[in-house]
């Protein structure tokens, strides 16, 4: 089994003012940018080991 690595995310708004999270990967580039939003719900959704 692969070892996985935390996606790095750095806060940042966009114009309009919405919290968006840019993913980046492992050499720190930006790989992704995904609404605060979207992001967070999908953090919640997912159980942790502890969980279950």
């Amino acid at each position: 089994m692969a070892k996985r690595t935390k996606a790095r995310r750095t806060t940042m708004y966009s114009s309009k003012g919405k919290k968006l999270y840019a993913k980046r990967d492992k050499k720190g580039r930006f790989k992704d940018i995904q609404s605060y939003k979207r992001a967070h719900g999908q953090d919640m959704k997912r159980k942790s080991k502890k969980e279950k």
